[in-house]
């Protein structure tokens, strides 16, 4: 079968195997925390790569108005089954977007929007960053918030993981040079100074944070649904000290926060 997005063929399992996974619930709970801090009822937000809509839908039932964006028309399409079960058409828009077309300008999106979210690494996907960060300025207000979840390119977890299993070159993958190949795609592994340096003048970080960093990988679902309460354990911790050096930049995914600046 061929896909219009090397995504597609994940969306019929995607909320199977991650967001109802044991560890992906951990995961995405606490970006929703960061969602709720940032982003009031009544305001508009972005998002890219909305997936199966659940961070839209999250936020939709705060009261924040969503526009889910995708470059993947089957998982646009499970976000829009999810959005008319649910009751919620009147506070999410889905609408087909290239992250890329961003960068170059070849979007037209009803902005100006109070914020824009990206969940779980769909702009390790995008090689212009800069660029990105262009495109997003020209359609956020001045003081509107930018919450990035990011893979990041140094996992202890990573590499104890693999090397364990007898995998070296899986172990130190996000260490390449250039990113690693994937379905047609290359997946970069920017470190959050990079991604922070990328998003100026338009844009000054106000926070960062690990997530995966005493969370393990979803690929040790196994492990975690047979210690429930020491992965209880250690997202406690993590969540208590998510912010403290060297954390952010040794953990699975980052969630590094900017404020759009008014220049």
């Amino acid at each position: 079968m061929t896909y219009a997005s090397p995504f597609d063929a994940m969306a019929s399992d995607y909320d199977r195997s991650f967001s109802r996974g044991t560890i992906g619930k951990h995961l995405r709970l606490a970006v929703w925390r960061r969602l709720e801090a940032a982003f009031k009822p009544g305001e508009r937000v972005l998002e890219l790569n909305c997936g199966t809509g659940e961070d839209a839908l999250h936020l939709a039932r705060r009261g924040v108005s969503v526009v889910a964006t995708d470059n993947s028309p089957a998982m646009l399409a499970a976000t829009r089954a999810k959005v008319e079960r649910a009751g919620l058409g009147h506070a999410v828009k889905v609408a087909h977007v290239a992250i890329e077309n961003l960068a170059l300008d070849r979007v037209d999106l009803p902005g100006p929007f109070d914020g824009v979210v990206s969940n779980f690494g769909g702009l390790n996907c995008v090689g212009d960053l800069a660029g990105l960060a262009r495109g997003l300025a020209a359609v956020l207000r001045p003081g509107g918030r930018a919450v990035l979840c990011m893979m990041g390119p140094a996992v202890p977890w990573e590499w104890g993981w693999y090397l364990i299993h007898g995998q070296p070159a899986k172990a130190f993958r996000r260490l390449r040079r250039g990113g690693c190949e994937w379905q047609g795609l290359t997946v970069r592994y920017p470190a959050p100074g990079t991604v922070r340096r990328a998003f100026a003048p338009h844009f000054v970080q106000r926070r960062l944070s690990a997530l995966g960093a005493l969370i393990p990988p979803t690929y040790a679902e196994g492990w975690a649904s047979r210690n429930l309460r020491l992965l209880d354990v250690l997202s406690r911790w993590e969540r208590r000290i998510e912010t403290l050096p060297p954390l952010p930049w040794l953990a699975d995914h980052f969630v590094i926060e900017f404020e759009r600046t008014r220049v």
